[in-house]
């Protein structure tokens, strides 16, 4: 099983993901898209798969001191462009099972995204 959780390693629920894996011992890559930055291709990959409404993070700090400008006419495009330049725009985390996408940490979520799965560390 693949997985991959994505986001920046200071923020407060990336750490309670995280430690939601470490609790139930299942192993994960980590890229930290601030400081490694994120592609174009996977920004769009992923916007195909859950909708970059659902990326977004409108409420976050980096995205309400954006000027008007670059807030209105939102489409795909620009949310892309705004989060691949700010990559502290894009809800965390960001977690990759086996293709399959899960924004944001909720544990039951991540509870029903594994249950059943292989979860023995290595």
């Amino acid at each position: 099983m693949g997985v991959t959780i994505h986001g920046i390693k200071a923020c407060d629920t990336m750490q309670k993901a995280r430690a939601w894996l470490d609790e139930h011992k299942i192993p994960y890559a980590f890229h930290d898209y601030k400081t490694e930055g994120v592609s174009r291709a996977t920004l769009e990959g992923w916007a195909g798969k859950v909708g970059w409404e659902v990326l977004l993070n409108r409420a976050g700090t980096t995205f309400r001191k954006l000027p008007d400008a670059d807030k209105a006419g939102l489409d795909e495009a620009k949310a892309i462009r705004l989060m691949q330049a700010q990559p502290s725009m894009i809800k965390r985390p960001v977690l990759e099972v086996d293709g399959a996408l899960v924004v944001g940490f909720k544990s039951d979520v991540y509870q029903a995204t594994f249950r059943g799965r292989n979860k023995t560390r290595a």
